[in-house]
């Protein structure tokens, strides 16, 4: 059992997101269908690995992460992960730090935190849009 000081102010949302995390794990990285968006806050040490797995209608069908840092930095993750989903790859890019923030009634000193989920969803989706386009060489051959 994980123990969390309530003295330092994180929300009730925070606490289940960090207690009964939403969607941990990895996907195929090298799979054409999946954009991985690693990113991270030297500042406090978060690191934030996000990855989503799209159908062939542009549909985000999954998505996966692994969070290394503090309690609100996990609930931004798993919180992120289940907004994504189901969202079309132009949908999730107008998910914004600052929903996320107010969703988890996050404190100004973790703002940064939702900060890293957005910057996350971003990374994965340049690198999924990265495999659709044609390798060198490939657009000649048809």
């Amino acid at each position: 059992m994980v123990l969390i000081d309530m003295s330092v102010g994180l929300s009730t949302q925070v606490v289940d997101h960090y207690e009964n995390p939403r969607n941990v794990g990895s996907l195929d990285k090298t799979s054409k269908n999946v954009g991985t968006g690693l990113v991270g806050a030297p500042a406090c040490g978060d690191v934030m690995k996000l990855q989503i797995q799209v159908d062939e209608k542009g549909k985000i069908v999954d998505a996966r992460f692994k969070t290394f840092g503090c309690g609100s930095a996990i609930a931004s993750s798993s919180l992120a992960t289940e907004w994504v989903k189901g969202k079309t790859v132009e949908e999730a890019l107008t998910i914004k730090n600052t929903d996320i923030a107010k969703e988890l009634c996050l404190p100004p000193v973790k703002l940064h935190c939702s900060m890293l989920a957005e910057d996350a969803i971003k990374a994965a989706l340049a690198d999924y849009k990265l495999k659709q386009e044609p390798k060198k060489g490939e657009a000649e051959k048809k």
